[in-house]
Formats: C-alpha cells, sequence, structure tokens
C-alpha cells in the first residue's frame, strides 16, 4: 500500500499501466490495491477514465529518510508501521521481545487506538499522529509522579511552537483549543513501579484530520486552526524534542518544578467543574494540581484531592456532564 501511495504523492494523474510498470504487477492487481485503499484505509482517489488515478487531497507519508534526516535518530530509535491496531500494544510487544528503551513507535493508522477510560481513539490513515513512546524509570514510584500531565505539557508547547495558538490543558491529560479536543495521552505501566519498571507514552495529536468522523466531543485539528495542510515529519520531530526535554526536566527535579507551569496552562483553572467516578458525582471548584499532580477541588468549600484513571471531569454546565 505505502508503494502505492507514495507513487501517488505527487498529485498527478497516473494511469493504471503506468504504475503496473513502476510496481511491476499486473493491471488485475493494481485495481485491487487501489480498491483496498479506498475501501480500507479511507484513502479517496479521483479516477477519470483515460488518465488515470490521482489522490483526492494531499498525503504526506511518515518516512523513515525523512525523518532521519531531520534529526529524529539522534532524539529516540524509531519505528515505523504502515498499520497497527494499537501503537501502544506494539510497543509493549517489542519491549518484551527485549528492544531496548528509549524507543519510539509510529504508525499511519490504527485499527484499535483508544484513549482514557476505554474509549476509542480515532485514528484515520495518513491524517494525524499516532505515536508511543517506551522509556525505562529507575527511581522507582516517585519518578512516575505528575508523568502524564508532564507529557501532556510537552505536547501543548509543541502545538504552540508549530504555530497553533489558544492551545491549553485539561486535568489529567486532555490538550484543547478553544475548549475542543487536539491530542490526548494514554500511560500505560509494566514491571514493578517500586524498582525498575516501564512506561509506554502514548500520544495522539489531530493534525490533518478535517472530516466529521465519529468522536463523541468537540475537536479539532491543526490544520482546521491553521488553515493549512501539514507536513506530519516535522511535527514528530519537534514533538519528540519536547518530549525529551520534558521528561529529562521531570526525572531531574520531579513534577513539584513543573506543577506551576501546568496551573499556569489549566483551562479550567479556577471553573466550577463536576467530577464522575463511576456512580459518584462530585461538584467544586479547581484550585489546581498538588505536588504529584492529584486534582485539587474546592468541595463545599473544604479542599479534596483526586486521582486515577478512571475519573472524568466535565464543566458544570456542559450538558454530558
Amino acid at each position: 500500500m505505502l508503494t502505492l501511495l507514495k507513487l501517488l504523492q505527487d498529485g498527478h494523474f497516473h494511469s493504471g499501466q503506468a504504475i503496473g510498470q513502476a510496481l511491476r504487477i499486473s493491471r488485475s492487481a493494481v485495481w485491487k490495491q487501489v480498491r483496498r485503499l479506498e475501501s480500507e484505509f479511507g484513502v479517496e482517489l479521483n479516477r477519470v477514465r483515460g488518465r488515470g488515478y490521482q489522490l483526492a487531497r494531499p498525503i504526506v507519508l511518515l518516512g523513515d529518510m525523512a525523518l532521519a534526516k531531520k534529526g529524529l535518530s539522534d532524539v529516540y530509535p524509531f519505528h515505523i508501521y504502515e498499520s497497527l491496531g494499537s501503537t501502544n500494544t506494539e510497543a509493549i510487544r517489542l519491549l518484551e521481545k527485549g528492544v531496548e528503551p528509549p524507543f519510539l513507535i509510529l504508525a499511519e493508522r490504527q485499527t484499535a487506538g483508544r484513549g482514557r477510560r476505554g474509549r476509542i481513539w480515532q485514528s484515520p490513515f495518513g491524517e494525524n499522529i499516532y505515536l508511543s513512546l517506551v522509556v525505562r524509570i529507575q527511581k522507582g514510584a516517585r519518578q512516575l509522579e505528575g508523568l502524564s500531565l508532564v507529557i501532556g505539557l510537552a505536547v501543548m508547547q509543541a502545538l504552540r511552537a508549530s504555530g497553533v495558538s489558544g492551545v491549553g490543558l485539561k486535568w489529567p491529560n486532555d490538550v484543547l483549543v478553544q475548549g475542543r479536543k487536539i491530542a490526548g495521552v494514554l500511560l500505560e505501566l509494566t514491571g514493578d513501579p517500586a524498582d525498575v519498571c516501564h512506561v509506554v507514552v502514548g500520544v495522539g495529536v489531530n493534525v490533518n484530520m478535517d472530516g466529521e468522523g465519529c468522536i463523541e466531543q468537540p475537536w479539532t485539528s491543526m490544520k482546521l486552526e491553521l488553515q493549512s495542510y501539514i507536513d506530519r515529519n516535522c511535527f514528530v520531530y519537534e514533538l519528540c524534542l519536547k518530549l525529551r526535554e520534558y521528561l529529562v526536566r521531570h526525572a531531574e527535579s520531579g513534577f513539584v518544578a513543573l506543577q506551576k507551569e501546568w496551573e499556569l496552562n489549566h483551562l479550567w483553572q479556577g471553573c466550577e467543574v463536576v467530577l464522575i467516578a463511576g456512580a459518584q458525582r462530585i461538584d467544586g471548584v479547581v484550585l489546581g494540581v498538588d505536588h504529584v499532580g492529584a486534582l485539587r477541588l474546592s468541595v463545599n468549600g473544604v479542599e479534596q484531592r483526586y486521582s486515577g484513571g478512571e475519573i472524568s471531569l466535565r464543566l458544570r454546565d456542559d450538558h454530558r456532564a
């Protein structure tokens, strides 16, 4: 599939015969690959009799050469896949096979991408960033404190550096633009958190997606915000630089050194919210986060702290709450 897409990336029409000659396959095989691109991968093609096939809109694939040329190999070793169930799942599989961290998994699409609380993460082919970074944690559980919040900071700063304005954070790990989700973080832990363990940092960023899809909440993308097509290779490199920077700061000084920066960028700071934990609903006002990243709420005038992967936070006037 990627070979055919690379051929079509120039935006020109290519006849079935020319494609067959370039790929050394029959006209029938060309037709089958075109059908698969459209039906399985969701890639839109223009078909014109006598001229052939053309991409209906640009697709810039993630490329080993392009990313290596930018210097990504010097930041993290990386692996690119045409399609995966989940980049986090593949990262764990490679870790269990003995691949030494840190390393990076990138995919053009996910067929079983997931977010927090078991939600599906929409993962159309060739449009967004689906990334998992595996890091080793060697200083015990303290090095995990506030880690998902730190990753959110890194993603936010990468988006700002790429020109997206109005980017902020929502506890615990959503990145929003004007109340619309543009990125999310999912961390998974393997090993013993009291000793040596590994964290799989999953990051999804809406880059060139502009269709409605089946997303349950308000969302946006870099393309929609900047009104231009984004080279995902450039953004991956910028994102990985920020991830490395913030992971180093966190490892050296802990979350407490980044706590104030996170609070300054929390879009719901001081807002009235509803916290949902299972069947429990708690009304409160956001005070901030503590030194380990737990949410601080004023509940009936008394400060309470909350943390955990099954907690959901909504603005009090949000009808979905």
